[in-house]
This record gives structure tokens, C-alpha cells and sequence, in this order.
């Protein structure tokens, strides 16, 4: 068995895994060695950070050679098999043993399947993706079941293929929005936009074919605009087919005409050549260990402000973890690219300052929840209970539409700002994160808050 050692262990190539390895090369010491167990050796990197307040950012998500990281970070390209934390080793599948200090998991999480099909896709990864393409450009019929980002960006960015979408709820990308911004959405389905911006980027690709049991690290906020998504229709449908509040009952496999039958829980039928299920992740815990896990009602590793799960020296950050903690007012847990950067950047810092027998505090960014990202193109920042989560109906909004340009919504209680949804160019990210961590009291202000003749920018700035 091939033995190798570090200092620290990061295991996972997604967004959580490469940002605890650069924080590592930027926090410890020189002479610690760190090692990137990666199931591809292409890796998921956070690229083009720009700073839009105090705690929001917003970055690209590019695919990178692991090779790339530099600095001190050596990448391994296997598959974690089983952790013995109480030797402090971790052996992969292809037999290696690696014998680390502090290890941190950052394995990700895995696409909820609807049944056993194999017409039935998950979208989550680059390997994904090309079986995607692979099955779209010769369909003429699709089916997109789930109300999240992918299923979103997906319905809005594909062409050439007659489209139903299939959500649960009573309106359409709920797990971002409300139905107010639902309905500003609703019109870009029915006016797309013709040419799809070209992401001049660095492409790699892997020189060998991997093993089918492994996984990618999860795709980035644009995965989209780097990749061909189009069907073989020259004439579709002028609008996506959308099934409102409705589940599968039934999918079933056809031996003539299209290859899929689905029956929505209405009774309709709708017959076509794959589907997508787009229904959300579970904490991808595929491999065993010698000790049993501390787990959270989600099902992830629970940690603690640090990082750190139950097991001693190990850490844990990303779609695979669950927050532990008491969390501040307006942060909560959500598994989006923008968590697992920060929980990768902190499970770093707090590995080096536990080595370096340092006292460290929480990172600043978990106290507020803040994320960006692309919504029927359209830039949308979530800050705070932007949906008023957790404030038990006990609120007031303020909204100001200008329907196809943007959509600017504020969540107060007595009189103070606990969430913003900002969905445009609004430029008012900055502002409503200060007004939301300051807590000023705007009830002298009242429905003039939003008045689109007031610049509250430059007022509280």
C-alpha cells in the first residue's frame, strides 16, 4: 500500500475543497504540507471576486487543472474509501493510505433522483452536464422537474426542444423568490434572449476517461453560458410549458413513442424523451469510518462555528456539512457556492490556528446571509431573510418593480431591515447590507424608503 503524509488533508475538488486548500497556502506555515484528494483532476475554483459590501461578493466558478492551485498544494486525483480518525489516516480506493494532522472533508452532496430510470438525469457536475448535451441534442422533448437555480437557469437557457416544467409550488424558482419576483421572471420565458453571452475562458479537459463511479465537484453559477444546451427543433413552442403545484406520481418507461411517461399527481399525462430531476442534494457521505459521526437533521456532518465535526482533527465545510452553531440573526444554512467558500476559507483558518495554537473568532461573512448569483439573466443578491424566513409572518415588506428591469424588495420589522432581495442592476447591494447590519430604525423614512425619485444610496451612505 502506497503511504503518503501531510499536515493537512483536504478531501473534495468542488468550490469548499479548493478554497480551504488556497486559504491553507495563505495561513500556514510554509513548512506544513497540504494535500487536495480530488476524484477528477480538474478542480472547481472561485475566480474574478469582486467585493459588493462588507461581507457580499460575487466570483466566477472556473474549472481548473489541479496542477493549477500552485503554491504548497499537492493534488491527488482518487477516491476517499474509509477514515480512521483515531489513527489519523485516510485510505482511498485505489488503495493509497495518507496519513494527515488535520483532515477536512469537503465531499459535497449528491442530486435527489426521481426513481430508478436511467431516462432520468441529475444535473450537479461537468460529467453531467455532457450527458446532458449528449441526450439533448437529439430530443425533440423534455421534461425539468424541480423549482431551484438549476432548474431555473436550465428552462431559461435551453433551445430547441419543447420544455415542461414541472414545480411543486404555486409559482416558479421558489427556492429563491417569492411570487412577486416569479412574475418578473415570468416574461423573460417568453422573450429570450437570441445569442447566449460567450465566457471567453480557459478550458481543460481530462486526458484519461474516469471511473463512472466517481464524481465531479458541483458546477458553477454559470455553468450554462460555457456549453452548448440546444435541441434539434427548428420550431418549439413560443414559452416553456409550466405544471404548477403538481408532483410525479408515476414514471414509467415506454417500449414505443417516446421513451418516458410521466403522471403528475392532476392526473395529466406527459410522454417525452428524458428528464431532469433538478429536486435538490443530500450530503454526499459515501465513505466509511471508524467512529460514527455526529450527523444533523439534514442528514450532513454537524459542525461547529470552527468547522470542526464531533470526530477531534476533523473538519468538515461545504454542501456536506450542517451548521451546528447558533446562528447569528440574519445568517442561515443554504447549500450555494457562495457557504461553501466561506466554510472552506474558515475550516481553513481555524486548522492553522489550532496547529499554530492560536485563538481565532468566527469570520464576519456568517453574519449575514448573503449570496449572488444569475436568474433569467438577471443579476439577483439575496441578503438576510430576504423571504422572511424564520420571522414567523411577523413582518412588513416594501417593494418597487419596473417590470424588465428590476425587482427591489425589503423585509422589516419594526421598522429595521432584516432581508433584502435585489433582482437588476439596482445598485443597492452595499446599502441594504449596511442598513441590515446596522439596524437603523427606518420607520421615519416609511414607504419613501424605495421611492424611486430617492437616492438612498448616497442618503445612508
Amino acid at each position: 500500500m502506497a503511504e503518503i503524509s501531510c499536515t493537512y488533508l483536504i478531501v473534495g475538488g468542488g468550490i469548499a475543497g479548493v478554497s480551504c486548500a488556497e486559504a491553507l497556502a495563505f495561513w500556514a506555515d510554509a513548512r506544513d504540507s497540504v494535500v487536495l484528494l480530488a476524484e477528477s483532476s480538474l478542480v472547481k475554483a472561485a475566480t474574478n471576486v469582486v467585493s459588493l459590501g462588507k461581507v457580499l461578493t460575487k466570483f466566477d466558478v472556473e474549472e481548473k487543472d489541479g496542477s493549477s492551485l500552485g503554491g504548497n498544494i499537492r493534488v491527488l486525483e482518487d477516491q476517499l474509501d474509509r477514515v480512521e480518525s483515531e489513527g489519523h489516516f485516510v485510505s482511498t480506493s485505489s488503495g493509497k493510505r495518507i496519513n494527515y494532522r488535520y483532515l477536512c472533508l469537503c465531499t459535497g452532496a449528491r442530486p435527489k433522483l426521481i426513481g430508478d430510470n436511467p431516462n432520468v438525469i441529475g444535473i450537479r457536475d461537468t460529467e453531467s452536464v455532457q450527458e446532458f448535451q449528449k441526450r439533448v441534442s437529439n430530443a425533440t422533448r423534455l421534461v425539468v422537474v424541480g423549482n431551484g437555480g438549476i432548474a431555473s437557469e436550465l428552462v431559461y437557457e435551453i433551445s430547441g426542444i419543447e420544455v415542461h416544467w414541472v414545480v411543486k409550488d404555486e409559482y416558479i424558482s421558489s427556492t429563491f423568490v417569492d411570487s412577486g419576483a416569479a412574475r418578473f421572471f415570468q416574461e423573460r420565458l417568453t422573450e429570450k434572449v437570441q445569442e447566449k453571452t460567450v465566457l471567453k475562458r480557459m478550458r481543460y479537459s481530462e486526458e484519461k476517461a474516469g471511473s463512472s463511479s466517481r464524481r465531479g465537484a458541483a458546477l458553477g453559477p454559470d455553468w450554462h453560458r460555457t456549453v452548448d444546451i440546444s435541441g434539434k427543433l427548428e420550431h418549439v413552442p413560443d414559452s416553456v410549458k409550466i405544471h404548477y403545484a403538481v408532483e410525479i406520481k408515476e414514471l414509467a418507461a415506454q417500449s414505443e413513442g417516446f421513451p418516458v411517461k410521466l403522471t403528475l399527481s392532476n392526473g395529466e399525462v406527459i410522454e417525452c424523451d428524458f428528464v431532469v430531476s433538478a429536486t435538490g442534494v443530500t450530503p454526499a457521505i459515501s465513505f466509511t469510518c471508524d467512529r460514527e459521526f455526529a450527523l444533523g437533521p439534514d442528514g450532513g456532518l454537524l459542525v461547529n462555528w470552527e468547522m470542526a465535526t464531533s470526530l477531534p482533527e476533523v473538519y468538515a465545510a461545504g454542501d456536506v456539512c450542517s451548521a451546528g452553531w447558533d446562528p447569528a440573526q440574519h445568517w442561515f444554512q443554504m447549500r450555494l457556492w457562495t457557504q461553501a467558500r466561506q466554510m472552506g476559507a474558515m475550516a481553513a483558518r481555524a486548522m492553522a490556528a489550532k496547529r499554530a495554537g492560536e485563538t481565532i473568532y468566527q469570520d464576519f461573512c456568517f453574519e449575514l446571509f448573503n449570496h449572488v448569483t444569475q436568474l433569467f439573466g438577471y443579476q439577483v443578491v439575496l441578503l438576510g431573510r430576504y423571504n422572511g424566513q424564520g420571522l414567523n409572518d411577523k413582518y412588513e415588506v416594501l417593494l418597487r418593480m419596473t417590470p424588465g428591469l428590476e425587482y427591489i424588495k425589503f423585509v422589516l420589522v419594526d421598522g429595521r431591515l432584516q432581508g433584502a432581495m435585489l433582482i437588476g442592476e439596482t445598485g443597492l447591494e452595499e446599502t441594504s447590507e449596511n442598513l441590515i447590519l446596522n439596524q437603523l430604525d427606518l420607520t421615519p423614512y416609511g414607504d419613501d424608503l424605495l421611492d424611486p425619485n430617492i437616492d438612498i444610496e448616497d442618503y445612508f451612505d
